[in-house]
């Protein structure tokens, strides 16, 4: 029943103390799982093999939470009182260890009855005890009949999921969901990948990119990190680049650039790159991160929906912030965390930048818009609202061989979705919402 292997050595209470903490920081604080994770002091002391433990227990935890809040109500004789939310988290990470995880019962119940007097709910220790137990007793039957799909995807992004995408699509979507992900990488000197391929015994995507299997921690720690001889950049995410064809040469201008997976893609392929983001600390990151793989681009911190700049512009990318309910596969606390309202206000600021980058283009010039985003409101619709305001822009439809031959990502329209089930025997990809446009000469 176990979602991928655990770490060889035994986990301690400090990493089973530091899941909890990250489970609180996303549950109870609304944080992100990263977010959490610098708000958690005893994380420093870990070493790194219970810090994968720890960050791997807390997301299975987040991907589960549905059955897992099933399996434990079916064990209660009544539901915990609101102000035992503690006892409740608990709860579902010994669930999640004895149900989804490679780590024994019995070490699962006492480590985590001890845990409780640690965060000062020693009080409850039967109760924990007696749930834990029968889990491990029945678990199998508890879970047999639920639906895992359905049951762990938020319901308003199952309706939306589904009236988008049909019933069959949507459990796809969040069947993929449930698994952890592989990991990509985007090789700085193209000529290299088959070299670093090899040295890495990494899997080359259709889509040009390297993935490693499920369960590879932290890439800092793999060859060629310290060289700056890659970066790690989901597949789908690769494919909004593609999409401005040769930039050899060519004068780019990336909106919203931060953290800098594409601008370093742009780069690597020979375009000059202009990186405008709001943020000054985000681009800060952004010329870390190319400094460590020894490329450049010249930066502008302003606002987007306000920044002109001195002449209009011939390439254009726009990787729009976004609800990232795409990228769910790795980050499952972003179900935890957005809400519907959170769509609709995203939408009105994606609109803004749209119809700005619209106002940049020059006559013949191409523009690139991405979301990764599962939500038409945040993609096809925004495309579909300005190409009606504006009739001297039309869609470019995209040709499959574009994208690596993913011919089911590709629309009617000749837009780019890709869905997280997309190259699921391979370990699936993030979602994406792309289109191409370009202004008449």
């Amino acid at each position: 029943m176990s979602d991928s292997e655990s770490p060889d050595a035994a986990p301690g209470r400090e990493s089973r103390r530091a899941a909890f903490e990250l489970l609180r920081g996303v549950l109870r604080k609304h944080r992100t799982l990263e977010d959490a994770i610098g708000h958690t002091p005893r994380w420093r002391d870990l070493t790194p093999r219970d810090r994968a433990f720890a960050r791997h227990l807390a997301a299975t935890t987040l991907r589960r939470l549905g059955q897992l809040d099933a399996v434990i109500a079916a064990c209660l004789d009544r539901p915990l009182k609101p102000k035992l939310n503690a006892v409740q988290d608990l709860l579902r990470l010994g669930a999640a260890q004895i149900l989804f995880l490679d780590t024994p019962d019995h070490a699962t119940v006492g480590e985590t009855v001890a845990l409780a007097v640690g965060v000062r709910v020693g009080a409850h220790r039967k109760l924990l005890n007696a749930v834990l137990r029968r889990i491990a007793r029945e678990g199998e039957g508890l879970i047999a009949d639920l639906d895992p799909p359905r049951l762990n995807t938020p319901a308003w992004l199952w309706d939306g999921w589904v009236a988008a995408y049909g019933e069959e699509t949507a459990r796809a979507i969040a069947e993929q969901h449930m698994r952890e992900p592989p990991l990509d990488l985007t090789v700085v000197d193209a000529d290299a990948r088959d070299s670093w391929r090899d040295r890495l015994g990494a899997r080359e995507l259709p889509t040009g990119g390297l993935r490693l299997p499920p369960g590879t921690r932290d890439p800092r720690r793999l060859p060629g990190y310290d060289d700056g001889a890659w970066w790690v950049q989901d597949a789908a995410a690769g494919l909004p680049p593609k999409l401005l064809g040769e930039v050899r040469g060519k004068r780019v201008v990336e909106l919203c650039a931060a953290p800098g997976g594409k601008t370093a893609q742009l780069v690597a392929q020979g375009a000059e790159v202009l990186a405008v983001d709001r943020s000054t600390e985000r681009l800060r990151q952004l010329v870390d991160n190319l400094n460590r793989l020894s490329l450049g681009a010249a930066t502008v911190a302003a606002d987007v929906t306000q920044w002109q700049p001195p002449e209009k512009l011939e390439n254009i990318l726009l990787d729009a912030p976004c609800t990232a309910t795409g990228t769910l596969r790795r980050h499952p606390d972003i179900a935890r965390l957005k809400q519907a309202a959170d769509v609709p206000a995203m939408a009105e600021l994606q609109m803004a930048l749209l119809r700005s980058a619209a106002r940049m283009l020059a006559p013949g010039g191409i523009l690139v818009y991405a979301v990764c985003s599962l939500e038409p409101a945040e993609g096809v619709e925004l495309v579909d609202t300005l190409l009606a305001e504006r009739g001297d822009i039309e869609r470019v439809p995209v040709d499959p061989a574009e994208i690596g031959g993913l011919t089911e990502a590709v629309t009617e329209t000749g837009d780019v979705r890709t869905l997280p089930h997309h190259l699921g025997d391979e370990g699936g990809l993030d979602a994406f919402y792309i289109a191409r446009l370009r202004r008449a000469a």
